[in-house]
């Protein structure tokens, strides 16, 4: 798949520039259960989260998850006790964020809530049969 020297694609997506929504959050690491700043783009569909806000063409995302994947982004204060988290789950996981205000972490539920909802239409429309039709 990537080979020739070409970077993993993902997914077409032009991350590093015009993003739907951008930000610092606070993410708990998948295996060491640490909390780590990093830097979140929310684009076409996607939500990818890099070291550093200087991304580039260059820049290899650390993570990404697929909105199409997602089935909830809520807050998550109660769940783990922390101000400004929230939670989003896909099958297979919930995953935990921590915003620096109240207001940070209601636009991030907003947009990817927003995204959420898009893709899942898109994805209705894609999927009409044609039942009129008689075999």
């Amino acid at each position: 798949m990537a080979w020739w020297g070409q970077k993993p694609h993902y997914g077409g997506v032009e991350y590093w520039h015009s993003p739907e929504r951008c930000g610092w959050l606070n993410k708990q690491g998948e295996f060491i259960k640490t909390w780590r700043r990093r830097w979140f783009i929310l684009k076409q569909g996607k939500i990818f989260w890099f070291k550093t806000d200087a991304v580039t063409q260059e820049t290899i995302p650390r993570g990404m998850i697929d909105i199409n994947k997602c089935l909830s982004i809520k807050g998550a204060e109660d769940t783990i006790n922390k101000p400004f988290a929230f939670e989003v789950s896909t099958n297979s996981e919930s995953m935990f964020f921590i915003a620096e205000t109240e207001k940070e972490k209601e636009d991030w539920i907003n947009a990817v809530g927003r995204a959420i909802v898009k893709h899942s239409r898109s994805l209705l429309e894609n999927d009409r049969g044609d039942y009129t039709s008689s075999s």
